[in-house]
């Protein structure tokens, strides 16, 4: 099975570099002349040299040629992206390799995909890692989720690598979920961390986000035990506490009252609107999905989401 890579963002660099440790891989660019001479993507992923197996190319009739193919575009670009080439990627295995909820539908990437090619064979790989880590080699483990069993088996095998475990399941939802709503809370936790509010405040966002999450999952039809794992509790906490997370970062900025780079794209901030959105559609409780949709469009500031949290009516747990 053949794979080709489309997108250069970070993520996709990093999944082609540890994809070419198996064999021959092609990552799609929208401008690919810098990475092809220097053999490196020096915006996204610098100091992480392109292997000889990893072939770049802006031909993208070219490289949806490849048996299985990883989308590794923003989620809320994913509609359009597949939309406008939906006559090169029809009928493919189509992985899904960002993270979050479409605000204008509320679906997950796996949704979007089969919702735009219903004949096509969507999945998603997803869990706690960073593109730095696996380019670098470093032990990586992930979801692949799959409704179709023998497609999954089959993406399992060809996408793990010598640094890169994937581990296989058939809910889709729960893996998508997980990933998409992981955000939010990282954005929560930044925000804590940013204002002064300590470690302990963080613990209680991170748990009582989980709560919220598993929430959401059950009430969509998802595995409980789906958000458990990697791409649910393990990217969770891999994002709520290293400032390598965009979503983390964006929550700092916001608690330090600072300004943060708008060409940075952070998938929680769509995701918590469009989460916040299906909460109140759903009539969910899900505190900490508000405060944060709140403060990202200034209805809130932190020291009032901080009251309305504490606030709320005691309870056991």
């Amino acid at each position: 099975m053949s794979v080709a890579v489309l997108g250069a963002g970070a993520f996709g660099t990093a999944l082609a570099i540890s994809l070419a440790g198996n064999g021959p891989v092609t990552l799609w660019a929208r401008a690919p002349a810098d990475m092809q001479t220097q053999r490196e993507n020096t915006a996204r992923l610098p100091g992480c040299p392109f292997p000889d197996a990893l072939t770049v190319t802006g031909d993208l009739a070219q490289a949806t040629k490849a048996d299985a193919l990883l989308l590794a575009v923003p989620m809320q670009q994913l509609r359009g992206f597949i939309t406008e080439n939906a006559a090169l990627l029809d009928g493919k295995p189509l992985v899904a390799c960002c993270k979050g909820v479409e605000r204008i539908t509320g679906l997950g990437p796996v949704a979007v995909i089969a919702s735009c090619l219903p004949s096509a064979q969507p999945a998603i790989l997803t869990g706690p890692s960073f593109a730095a880590d696996i380019a670098r080699g470093l032990p990586t483990a992930l979801t692949l989720a799959c409704a179709d069993e023998k497609t999954g088996t089959a993406l399992q095998e060809q996408l793990t690598t010598q640094n890169l475990r994937l581990y296989r399941t058939t809910d889709t939802v729960g893996a998508e979920l997980g990933g998409a709503l992981k955000n939010v809370i990282a954005i929560a936790c930044g925000t804590a961390m940013g204002a002064g509010l300590g470690e302990s405040a963080r613990a209680a966002l991170m748990t009582r986000g989980y709560a919220e999450m598993q929430r959401l999952a059950a009430h969509l039809g998802a595995d409980p035990s789906t958000l458990s794992g990697l791409s649910g509790f393990g990217d969770l906490t891999l994002t709520c506490t290293s400032d390598q997370s965009r979503n983390y970062r964006l929550g700092l900025s916001l608690g330090r009252g600072e300004a943060f780079d708008p060409k940075i794209t952070v998938e929680g901030a769509a995701t918590a609107q469009a989460v916040h959105a299906l909460a109140q559609k759903h009539t969910l409780d899900m505190p900490i999905t508000a405060a944060v949709a709140g403060l990202l469009d200034r209805r809130l500031d932190v020291t009032t989401a901080m009251k309305s949290l504490l606030a709320r009516p005691l309870k056991e747990e």
